[in-house]
């Protein structure tokens, strides 16, 4: 064998396993939080963790997830986090889909400063935004309530942007052939513009979700009851029972309570999840 025959053959499978090397390593040291929170979860909360001893404690028990679903109505977070969740992300794909369409489909006078305050949003970070929507949800009359959690994110600029990329690829062909057959505006948005836009739209609902299930600080700020807090800030009462902080292995064992959800559904659908990011363009 030549040695060019030779480089053509060995260098691209040569990368190709570094590439798997590096992308393992990566998910390798990823996953260490995750599998230390696993094992931790496991560890008798009577034994402390101390330098250099906090992975795997005496023995492995279940103690720490009795403990943890009998110390907070864990019960009544889900039902809290499940309806926000889908609140937030119904109004959303409403909110969303004609915000798009208008973006996309008419010409009107200061369109695009209206799109440029929409995307200048996306750059604004949520924590600045705190003071306000708490007066705001103060003089609403809804504090304490899972509407105050779900009212500030009905609209979504990540949202908007994503739909309006998705609409302005759709021929014009096929929307003046729409209008040309007497489709009304919203006949346009179901017949012509939202089939091509599917992947994008599920895309966006997966993100959306995941990101509302994580919230933490606006439901932590808003709520001070179980009956409307969601799982993350029902883990507050986690960190406030030991004299000395958290107990390590209860908190563990509450944190893997709360993802378990997502985790297990992203197992299932992962390729159907992976798809929809691919098809719609998203990164």
């Amino acid at each position: 064998m030549s040695p060019q025959r030779f480089s053509r053959l060995l260098l691209p499978r040569l990368g190709r396993w570094l590439t798997n090397l590096f992308a393992a390593g990566l998910a390798l040291l990823w996953s260490v939080p995750v599998l230390w929170a696993l094992v931790a979860s496991f560890r008798p909360a009577a034994e402390a963790m101390s330098r250099g001893d906090v992975w795997f404690g005496s023995h492995l028990t279940f103690e720490n997830y009795l403990r943890a679903w009998s110390l907070a109505p864990f019960g009544q977070y889900y039902i809290n986090t499940i309806v926000i969740v889908l609140m937030i992300l119904a109004v959303q794909l409403i909110t969303i889909v004609l915000a798009g369409f208008a973006l996309a489909n008419y010409q009107f006078f200061g369109k695009r400063w209206i799109f440029f305050f929409i995307l200048l949003q996306m750059m604004i970070p949520t924590s600045a935004l705190l003071a306000p929507n708490f007066a705001t949800i103060r003089w609403l009359g809804l504090f304490d309530t899972r509407l105050a959690i779900a009212i500030p994110y009905f609209g979504s600029a990540f949202g908007t942007f994503l739909m309006r990329q998705a609409f302005v690829e759709v021929p014009r062909d096929l929307v003046d052939a729409g209008v040309i057959d007497g489709c009304s505006w919203w006949q346009l948005i179901w017949h012509v513009y939202l089939p091509p836009a599917i992947p994008a739209l599920v895309a966006f609902g997966l993100s959306s979700a995941t990101w509302h299930w994580n919230e933490f600080l606006w439901p932590l700020v808003i709520t001070n009851s179980d009956k409307s807090r969601p799982l993350t800030a029902g883990l507050v009462r986690f960190t406030q029972l030991g004299e000395i902080g958290a107990q390590w292995s209860l908190l563990s064992a509450a944190t893997l309570m709360v993802i378990a959800p997502l985790f297990i559904i992203f197992l299932i659908f992962q390729r159907r999840f992976i798809q929809s990011f691919l098809h719609s363009g998203l990164k």
